[in-house]
């Protein structure tokens, strides 16, 4: 390695990101600290013809020229001085010990080690996964192999959201084209781990019954509308969109619920009470529940009650007719 030298930005090829990993890196702090005091730590370039390729250093580099600078601190390595794969290990331990790596960067990098380095998955799982604090399993190398296949847009929501790695892995089961139509559904609605978990789940489950494609699911006119109610809040679009999917992976429940709701329109229900079946129909009876403030209201409530006997529609929900 040759001493440190102030190299041209001009003569640092920028297009060439071997040994990158960076996602969406936060600079503001770099930027901050370089502006007071410069840098501290010369970038690592190595010679490659009359140019110069990055090792370590993507961020610093960045950072220069946006403030305008003409030259930065390097340390230089000749072209054959090391092998590819022990440049790369050097620039991912640096950046563990400076910064560390998100969620997407871990992807990228251990996709470059499978895929770009030819690494056997084997030794991935057991030497790199744990430095990246992940477990040491195949079913984890797989989960981050698929990330970092996925498209910017699908990165960037998965860290913005901070999604599971269970949510990645029901991501990569779709198309890429799904994926990107499922962005622009996602972008107006409010979606916790679970609610993702459930409509991707609905998603996958009435895409495979109906062999059709999850972004003809959700261009469907019922759920575009809903989308475009602009009175409803991100939470109650995203419960209504889970409704329709319910409705449309489960039609015959549906049916059920019309007929029940039909049955208790006709039982003309005081204010006060209501009337509910199981959840999901499955179970046996009815719940009633009933709320009163004054005595008298408390006996008009049991006056209503005891006359449901005699009504045909309380019998049929009791005889589970829907």
């Amino acid at each position: 390695m040759k001493a440190i030298q102030k190299i041209l930005l001009d003569q640092i090829d920028l297009s060439d990101e071997t040994f990158s990993v960076n996602f969406m890196p936060d600079l503001q702090r770099l930027r901050s600290s370089i502006e007071e005091v410069g840098l501290i730590q010369p970038v690592l370039l190595r010679e490659k013809g009359d140019r110069y390729q990055i090792v370590c250093g993507f961020r610093r580099i960045s950072i220069f020229h946006e403030l305008g600078r003409i030259k930065i601190e390097s340390k230089i390595l000749g072209d054959k001085e090391v092998d590819d794969f022990r440049l790369f290990s050097i620039s991912v331990h640096e950046n563990l010990t400076t910064r560390g790596f998100n969620t997407v960067e871990k992807a990228i990098a251990l996709d470059k080690l499978v895929h770009y380095f030819q690494i056997d998955p084997t030794i991935v799982i057991k030497d790199f996964l744990p430095l990246f604090s992940l477990e040491p399993n195949e079913k984890i190398l797989k989960t981050f192999l698929s990330l970092a296949r996925m498209e910017d847009e699908v990165k960037r929501y998965v860290l913005t959201e901070e999604v599971s790695r269970s949510n990645i892995r029901r991501l990569s089961h779709f198309s890429s084209e799904d994926r990107m139509s499922l962005l622009i559904v996602f972008s107006s609605l409010k979606l916790g781990e679970n609610r993702l978990k459930e409509i991707l789940t609905l998603l996958e489950e009435i895409s495979r019954r109906d062999q059709t494609r999850v972004r003809d699911i959700v261009h469907r006119p019922e759920i575009q509308n809903i989308l475009c109610q602009k009175e409803f809040t991100p939470s109650q679009r995203a419960e209504r969109v889970k409704k329709i999917l319910i409705d449309l992976r489960y039609p015959r429940m549906r049916q059920m619920e019309e007929r029940f709701e039909e049955k208790r329109r006709d039982l003309s229900l005081p204010s006060g009470i209501s009337i509910h079946h199981p959840p999901f129909f499955e179970g046996k009876g009815l719940r009633i529940e009933f709320q009163f403030e004054t005595l008298e209201e408390y006996r008009s409530i049991l006056s209503s009650l005891s006359v449901l006997q005699d009504k045909e529609a309380f019998q049929e929900m009791i005889d589970k007719i829907w």
